[in-house]
């Protein structure tokens, strides 16, 4: 009795703050928000739900802590050069990524607004801007239009990817399919979706929301050379 005793003290000692997040964003990933509950990642780590909340006080704070491990994560992209422009493009990347990655993240950020995730984000795309020259009286109106994007845009493909999976479909099928659809439709009531049918079937994600972000910033640096 005395060893199991001891047995049990050790899995208690060994079970941390980071490993009940990193066992939460495993669930999370696999599951989605309906399969993150004490009682799953109990039986994930092998210890009792009472060890968990020893830790983590409840399932909202655990997703709180689950998405800020992500955005801590995409904060250390690599960046290709000093500007702050490379620097809020690799940002914007890589939380387009780890959304993509992990499709729940996108609402997390969304209802945690004034915690640790979000300020992290705001914090980074805020002082880039700063160093951009844009004026204290605009730059949340600029920061909020950046973060809106990026979650945003994220979110969608994040969406549309989940969909995918969901209907067994395959992207470049699917894409096939509804350009071939767009270029039937009638060229009086539709001319520019008929025109951007065959694009639609070529078109790159990734590169398309990073087209985005440099329409946002040349939009910011000639506001703020006015």
């Amino acid at each position: 009795m005395v060893k199991k005793a001891r047995s049990a003290q050790r899995r208690e000692d060994s079970l941390s703050p980071d490993r009940i997040i990193e066992a939460a964003i495993e669930l999370l990933d696999n599951s989605g928000e309906r399969g993150l509950t004490f009682r799953a990642l109990s039986e994930r780590l092998a210890t009792g739900a009472g060890a968990i909340y020893w830790h983590i006080a409840s399932k909202s704070d655990l997703l709180t802590a689950a998405c800020d491990s992500i955005v801590a994560r995409a904060m250390n992209a690599p960046v290709d050069d000093t500007t702050p422009q490379a620097a809020i493009r690799a940002f914007a990347l890589a939380m387009f990524d780890a959304i993509d990655a992990h499709p729940w993240v996108g609402s997390a950020l969304t209802r945690a607004p004034g915690q640790l995730p979000m300020v992290r984000v705001l914090e980074r795309l805020g002082q880039q801007l700063r160093t951009l020259g844009v004026p204290d009286d605009k730059q949340w109106t600029t920061v909020s239009a950046l973060l809106s994007y990026i979650l945003g845009v994220g979110g969608q493909n994040a969406a549309n990817t989940h969909f995918a999976l969901q209907q067994g479909l395959d992207r470049s099928n699917f894409l096939d399919e509804v350009s071939a659809g767009w270029s039937q439709l009638d060229p009086n009531d539709y001319p520019f979706t008929r025109s951007v049918a065959a694009q639609l079937r070529a078109h790159d994600d990734r590169v398309d929301f990073l087209a985005g972000i440099d329409l946002m910033l040349r939009g910011i640096e000639s506001a703020s050379d006015r």
